[in-house]
C-alpha cells in the first residue's frame, strides 16, 4: 500500500458544512468514613455556593474595543474541539441540536491530530471486548478502514497508531455524517479562543462568550507557520496585529421561538472541554490543580499540603523519518541547553545501542511502507527506510516543570496577579515562556536521537548517532506545521473542579485514588503515613459489601476484608479503564537542569486500576447551572486524573455531556436536579442513564454490581 496522501484541513471558518444493575440505590461504599465524610478528608473547605454566586454577580462586565462582528445562536456552546468536545458535538448533532465548537487549533481531535498523540491508550480486556462508545469505534473503524489495518505502522506501545491530519480528515467526516443524520447543525469556529463571558444577576448562569477568531494579515504567513508560543498572547488579543485579522463574536442562547412557553431552566448549556480547564478559571467556579494532600482517599500522595505547582509533564510531539542515506542534521543553538536531561530511560538487558534507537523509534511508529521479515528485540518490524515515527518519551519531549517560577498552568493567584481573571484580561491561563521552553527541548530531542552521543540516566555507551533520519515539517508533514512540531502540546492534567456538596462528599464531589486503584494498600507504609485513624478509615472505605458488619462490629482496620473491584457509582453515564500512569514533574527549575530527578514519590499511586465509571457529579461544577465539564477537568484528584486522561474515556465522557444536556433541555431541568437527592431514588437520571445506554455508549462495565469482584482479566497493563 502506498503512503497515504495528507488530507484537507477544515476550513477555517463559521461554515454549515457540518451546517449494570446495581442492588440498591445506596452504594456501601458511600458510608462515611469515621464520622468524617470522603470529601471533608480530600479537600480542603470551600466557600459557599450562595457567597459565590454573589461574587460572580457582581463582576463587571467586559468592555470591548469595538462591537461584535456577529452574534451566533446555538442551544450548546462547546468550547474546545478535543476528543471530549468532538464526542459531545457528536452525539448532540445525532440528536438535532444546533451546536457551537471553537477551538484554539484548525483541527478537531486534540490529542489525536493537533496534539500529535495517535497512539491509542487502550487497556486489554476493553479492547479484546471493543466495549467502547459508538463513535469512538466509528473512529477505530475507519482508522482500519483508511489504511487497510489498525496498526499502519507496527507501533508496539499500542493495537493503533495512525497520522495526525487523518485522524483531523476522519472526524471531520464524522461530524458531517451526524449533522446529516441527525438533523442538527455545526457552527465552527477554529483558530477561536473564549475570551470572557457575562453572567445573569444572580451569577447562576452564564448569558454570553465572547470569542476571538483569528486569521492570518493580508500578506502575511498561512496559520501554523510558527509555534504555539509564539502566537498563543496576540490570539487571546482583540485588537488586530501586524499577524493576525481578528473577528469578535457573542455566543448566545437561541431566540425563543413566537408563542413559546418560557423556560424553567437554562435555554443553552455551555461544554467546558478545553484541554487545561479554561472556562473553568475563567467563571471561577472552584477547582484544585496539582498534587492532592495525603488522605484515606488518596492515601499514595507524597505531599501532606496541597502542591499547586507538580502537574503532569506536558510534551510537543513530532514526526521522523528513517531514510536511506544519512541526512544533515544541524544542532540547534539552544540543544547544550537541554542535552543533560535525554535518556533512554531504563536499562535494556542485552541492548546494542541499535536496539536502544530502534526501541524507540518503533515505539509509536505511525507509518511503514512494507512489511519487513526482520524483527526487532520486541517483535516489532525494524526500523527501515520510509518509516514514520512519532516522538512521546518520557525523558525526551515530555517537559515537566513543577515549581512556581516555571509551571505551565497558572494557578489561582498566578491568574489574579497577572490580571487574567479581570474582565477583558484573559490570555489563557499559560506561562508563554514554558511553552517555548517545552518546545525547544522537543526539537533538542529529536537532535539527541539522531546526533547526540550523552544519557543522563544510562552510561554514554548506550548512545550512538544515527544521522539516517530526517525532521519531518512542512504543511504536508504529519503534524501540518511548518515547525514539525504539534500546533498545541500533548496535556495529561488540568484544572480540575470540585464537584457540588453532595451525600458522603459535603466539601464536594471527587473520583478519588481508592475509588478505583487496584492497590489494596495493605503495606505498612499506609498505615504509617495515614496514622490509625486514616487508616482505619481508608479500610472502611474499601470494605464493599462487609461495610455495614465493619462499623457494628468496630472491626480493627487490619481484619477488614478489601473489595477487589472499583467504586460503583449510580450517577455513572460512561466508562473509564486505564492504568493510574504518571510523568511526574521535576523537582527543581528548570526540568532540563543537570542532575534533575523526577518530584519524590509521585509515581506511589502508579499501577493497575479497576474499570471505571464517570459520575455525572464529577461533571457539574459549583456555582454555575448551565455548564458542564468534560475532558480532563471532571471533578477527580491527581493520582484519578492519572487514568481518567486517555483517548477512549475522553470520548466517553464528552458523549456523556452531549447526552446530559440533550436531555435536560428537553426535560426543562438543570443537570444537578438529576443527582441532588442521591443516593435516594432519581427517576430522571435512570431515564437519562438508560437513553446513553440506548444509544450505544455503555454507561458500566459487563457484569458491574457489588457482588462482581472478580475483575483479574480486567488488568489494563499486562498479565
Amino acid at each position: 500500500m502506498s503512503r497515504p496522501r495528507r488530507t484537507a484541513m477544515i476550513k477555517a471558518r463559521p461554515f454549515k458544512a457540518i451546517t449494570c444493575l446495581i442492588a440498591s440505590s445506596l452504594t456501601l461504599s458511600s458510608l462515611p468514613l469515621s464520622g468524617l465524610s470522603a470529601g471533608a478528608q480530600a479537600i480542603a473547605p470551600q466557600s459557599s455556593s450562595a457567597n459565590a454566586s454573589q461574587e460572580l454577580a457582581q463582576r463587571p462586565q467586559p468592555i470591548l474595543p469595538r462591537p461584535f462582528d456577529a452574534t451566533v445562536e446555538c442551544e450548546i456552546l462547546i468550547v474546545g474541539g478535543g476528543l471530549a468536545g468532538t464526542a459531545a458535538a457528536y452525539e448532540s448533532l445525532l440528536s438535532g441540536r444546533t451546536v457551537c465548537m471553537t477551538e484554539l487549533t484548525d483541527w478537531v481531535g486534540g490529542q489525536i491530530s493537533s496534539q500529535g498523540t495517535t497512539a491509542l491508550d487502550e487497556s486489554r480486556k476493553q479492547r479484546q471486548l471493543l466495549f467502547y462508545s459508538r463513535g469512538y469505534l466509528d473512529l477505530r473503524n475507519r482508522v482500519e478502514q483508511l489504511y487497510g489495518k489498525l496498526n499502519p505502522g507496527e507501533c508496539w506501545v499500542s493495537a493503533s497508531c495512525f497520522m495526525p491530519y487523518d485522524a483531523n480528515k476522519i472526524l471531520t467526516n464524522m461530524l458531517q455524517e451526524a449533522e446529516r443524520r441527525g438533523g442538527g447543525e455545526l457552527k465552527w469556529f477554529p483558530s477561536t479562543v473564549v475570551k470572557d463571558l457575562t453572567l445573569s444577576p444572580d451569577g447562576r448562569l452564564i448569558e454570553t462568550v465572547i470569542a476571538i477568531q483569528h486569521t492570518p494579515a493580508p500578506g502575511t504567513p498561512p496559520l501554523n507557520t510558527e509555534p504555539l508560543s509564539a502566537i498563543i498572547e496576540d490570539a487571546y488579543r482583540y485588537e488586530d496585529s501586524a499577524r493576525f485579522t481578528k473577528q469578535i463574536f457573542q455566543f448566545v442562547p437561541p431566540t425563543p421561538a413566537a408563542g413559546a412557553e418560557a423556560r424553567r431552566a437554562a435555554d443553552w448549556y455551555v461544554l467546558e472541554a478545553t484541554e487545561t480547564g479554561e472556562l473553568v478559571a475563567l467563571a471561577d467556579v472552584p477547582y484544585e490543580l496539582g498534587l492532592d494532600p495525603r488522605s484515606p482517599l488518596n492515601p499514595s500522595s507524597p505531599v501532606t499540603e496541597r502542591d499547586p505547582y507538580c502537574t503532569q509533564g506536558f510534551t510537543y510531539t513530532f514526526a521522523m523519518e528513517n531514510t536511506e542515506e544519512p541526512q544533515p542534521q544541524q544542532m540547534p543553538a539552544f540543544y547544550p541547553t537541554y542535552e543533560p536531561y535525554y535518556s533512554y530511560e531504563n536499562p535494556r538487558q542485552n541492548f546494542t545501542p541499535a536496539d536502544y534507537f530502534d526501541f524507540v523509534f518503533t515505539y509509536r511508529r505511525l507509518w511503514s511502507p512494507n512489511p519487513q521479515e526482520q524483527r526487532n528485540v520486541l517483535g516489532s518490524p525494524r526500523t527501515s527506510p520510509g518509516d514514520i515515527s512519532m516522538q512521546n518519551w518520557t525523558w525526551g519531549n515530555d517537559y515537566r516543570p513543577g515549581t512556581a517560577v516555571d509551571n505551565l498552568i497558572l494557578t489561582h493567584d498566578q491568574l489574579e496577579a497577572t490580571n487574567q481573571l479581570e474582565p477583558g484580561g484573559w490570555r489563557g491561563g499559560l506561562r508563554t515562556e514554558t511553552l517555548r521552553r517545552g518546545e525547544e527541548n522537543a526539537i533538542g530531542y529529536y537532535y539527541w536521537l539522531v546526533a547526540g552521543t550523552t544519557d543522563s540516566r544510562l552510561d554514554d555507551s548506550v548512545k550512538e548517532p544515527f544521522p539516517n533520519n530526517r525532521y519531518l515539517q512542512g504543511f504536508d508533514a504529519p503534524m501540518g506545521t511548518a515547525h514539525g512540531l504539534s500546533k498545541y502540546p500533548y496535556i495529561r492534567e488540568g484544572r480540575r473542579i470540585i464537584g457540588r456538596p453532595s451525600y458522603g462528599y459535603e466539601s464536594g464531589f471527587m473520583i478519588s485514588e481508592a475509588d478505583f486503584s487496584w492497590n489494596d494498600f495493605t503495606q505498612e507504609r499506609y498505615e504509617e503515613s495515614l496514622g490509625p485513624i486514616g487508616y482505619l478509615s481508608l479500610r472502611r472505605y474499601l470494605s464493599g459489601l462487609s461495610a455495614i458488619q465493619v462499623f457494628e462490629q468496630q472491626t480493627p482496620a487490619e481484619q477488614i476484608p478489601i473489595r477487589t473491584r472499583s467504586r460503583i457509582y449510580p450517577d455513572s453515564v460512561g466508562i473509564a479503564q486505564y492504568a493510574i500512569d504518571f510523568h511526574p514533574c521535576m523537582a527543581d527549575a528548570p526540568p532540563e537542569q543537570p542532575g534533575n530527578i523526577e518530584r519524590p514519590g509521585v509515581r506511589d499511586a502508579h499501577g493497575q486500576a479497576y474499570p471505571a465509571q464517570i459520575p455525572l457529579r464529577a461533571m457539574i461544577p459549583q456555582k454555575i447551572d448551565n455548564m458542564l465539564v468534560s475532558s480532563k477537568s471532571i471533578a477527580a484528584s491527581y493520582s484519578a486524573a492519572a487514568a481518567y486522561r486517555v483517548h477512549s474515556f475522553e470520548w466517553s465522557v464528552g458523549a456523556a455531556a452531549g447526552h446530559t444536556v440533550d436531555f435536560v433541555l428537553n426535560q426543562d431541568v438543570y443537570p444537578y436536579e438529576l443527582v441532588d437527592n442521591l443516593p435516594a431514588p432519581e427517576p430522571l437520571l435512570e431515564a437519562l442513564r438508560q437513553e446513553i445506554t440506548d444509544s450505544g455508549n455503555p454507561v458500566m462495565f459487563p457484569d458491574t454490581s457489588i457482588f462482581n469482584e472478580d475483575w483479574n482479566e480486567w488488568r489494563p497493563w499486562g498479565g
